[in-house]
């Protein structure tokens, strides 16, 4: 008798603790749709990167070599600084255009040396680049490494698009409605610049790119030298990092596609000429 009572109360409290799971999650569901998600400052302020139309895009794109040129002189002057391209050598510029003499006075002027360990003295020394050497990485700690960028476009959802918007979007203002509905987001924490086109609106990286470096990149071809070109240019460049063989491929691609289109048309005649007449 005793066991049984104590098998009943068991079984009630236990019934009792589902019933209020139950209760609240049926709160919780019709609450939601009632009044929906909460909307997020991230979801109201953050936009989708604007879009950005490189000769490189599509299947058929090729890559306008003195557009990487300038590109590749933004990063040297800019972003060199603070971003390293350790996935990159130098010989491999010769695909921009550079030829040996330039790209080993490149390699000997990068203001970046490549460390060398002395084993008898144990201890660490630098050497000047060489063609053949990587772009040495840049150590760089105030406010945490800054990313590699020789695959940043492959890294990144939108790619080249998300490094130009992400360029010129600190100046950007936000979306009027949202901005009135949270406008605590907008006052970044101290050592974070507010980017709209950021996942997180707020980043260490201040503007890379401001008038004050007009002067400093100044192209030589006749580009005007503007923030939203250099911009464009940069991104072009860090898409060729990421994808150097991009135009080879491309083309490769192309005689695949015409020779299965032949095979396809040739295997067809075939089978309608040894095939022809029979039932089947």
């Amino acid at each position: 008798m005793t066991s049984l009572l104590m098998r009943s109360i068991k079984f009630l409290v236990g019934l009792g603790f589902v019933g209020v799971l139950l209760i609240a999650l049926w709160g919780t569901i019709s609450g939601l749709i009632r009044e929906g998600t909460p909307q997020t400052a991230e979801q109201a302020l953050h936009e989708h990167p604007k879009e950005l139309h490189l000769p490189s895009n599509g299947p058929f794109g090729k890559f306008d070599l003195a557009q990487l040129q300038r590109g590749f002189k933004v990063y040297e002057k800019v972003c060199a600084q603070c971003h390293s391209l350790n996935l990159v050598s130098f010989r491999e510029l010769a695909g921009l255009g550079y030829n040996e003499a330039e790209i080993k006075k490149i390699a000997k002027d990068w203001p970046v040396k490549q460390p060398v360990f002395d084993n008898k003295a144990g201890t660490w020394g630098e050497r000047d680049n060489t063609p053949a050497d990587r772009f040495p990485k840049v150590y760089y700690a105030a406010n945490g490494t800054p990313p590699d960028l020789s695959l940043i476009t492959k890294a990144r959802h939108d790619g080249a698009a998300y490094v130009y918007s992400l360029m010129v979007g600190y100046t950007e203002k936000p979306d009027a409605e949202g901005a009135k509905k949270f406008p605590e987001a907008l006052k970044s924490p101290e050592g974070l610049h507010f980017n709209k086109y950021f996942a997180n609106l707020h980043l260490a990286m201040p503007a890379p790119l401001t008038d004050a470096q007009i002067d400093t990149v100044k192209y030589t071809d006749g580009t005007p030298t503007t923030v939203d070109q250099m911009a464009q240019d940069v991104s072009a460049f860090l898409v060729w990092t990421a994808e150097p063989t991009m135009q080879q491929r491309h083309r490769f691609g192309v005689a695949v596609l015409i020779f299965l289109i032949f095979a396809t048309i040739l295997g067809y005649g075939a089978y309608r000429n040894v095939w022809r007449g029979m039932k089947h």
